[in-house]
């Protein structure tokens, strides 16, 4: 897993690292991670590198914490971001924004653990949906949550992840349409291409444009149902994301209760 830190404050920034090695020792996980002190340098590197998770202090010169994390979702809509900072201000402003978590500062152990858990969590119940491939170089286990698109070229299936990765494999590319559209994320764009409608930034009358800026042509006889079908997908995720919006709200309302009031202990 891929973690970006970002904090101009050195002596935090030096604090959250220490408490996510320790993490990483505890849990024997595979953990990469990246410092920055500057929220423009993250906001360069991030489209390449991809990150699984970012760590971002909200008040910031320059391109704040908010700001930074809504550059990060214009081209990825998977990855968790927590929010780091002393102020509760841009709690509610934090979920538009679809953040993990808000912890306030100073970071206690105790609670960035319990998010990374429940991030850990996630992501392997996330991986239950996943499908193997063979290519020539090996046996692959690939998250639906990761694979953008796919195409048939040839005598050839590419399938296209959102880290830039390409694996190439023989199968045949109706065997690939009767297993992933069986996922209500996935739809047949075109005879030759099947599209991850998490990853569609827009659909036009000739062609569709991916997160990445990905440009793929369109079936011309299907523009109208790919376009309902979109839509169709858009609007059950809209109600999630009420749903989300709707308790982490109240969590979060309590947790910055309980930071400016603590509850009063009993004699």
């Amino acid at each position: 897993m891929k973690l970006a830190i970002c904090d101009d404050d050195k002596q935090e920034l030096t604090h959250i690292l220490s408490l996510l090695v320790s993490y990483q020792r505890q849990h024997a996980i595979d953990i990469s991670i990246q410092t920055f002190q500057n929220s423009f340098e993250l906001a360069c590197a991030a489209p390449e590198e991809r990150y699984d998770l970012y760590l971002l202090d909200i008040i910031m010169p320059g391109l704040n914490g908010m700001e930074l994390a809504r550059e990060i979702r214009s081209f990825d809509k998977a990855a968790d971001i927590i929010f780091l900072t002393t102020s509760p201000e841009f709690a509610v402003e934090s979920y538009t924004v679809k953040a993990t978590n808000y912890l306030m500062k100073p970071v206690s152990e105790d609670k960035l653990f319990h998010t990374l858990d429940e991030i850990l969590e996630i992501k392997e119940k996330e991986l239950e949906k996943s499908i193997v491939l063979k290519s020539n170089i090996g046996v692959h286990k690939i998250s639906l949550s990761r694979l953008m698109y796919v195409e048939a070229q040839g005598r050839k299936v590419i399938y296209y992840l959102n880290n830039g990765e390409e694996i190439i494999c023989t199968d045949r590319f109706t065997s690939v349409c009767e297993q992933l559209l069986q996922q209500k994320a996935f739809i047949q764009s075109h005879r030759s291409i099947l599209v991850n409608m998490n990853f569609i930034r827009l659909i036009g009358t000739t062609d569709m444009q991916l997160q990445n800026g990905t440009v793929l042509p369109l079936a011309q006889r299907r523009v109208s149902e790919i376009k309902q079908h979109y839509l169709a997908f858009q609007m059950n995720e809209v109600n999630i994301d009420i749903i989300f919006y709707i308790t982490h709200y109240f969590a979060m309302i309590c947790a910055i209760n309980n930071y400016i009031m603590p509850p009063v202990k009993k004699q």
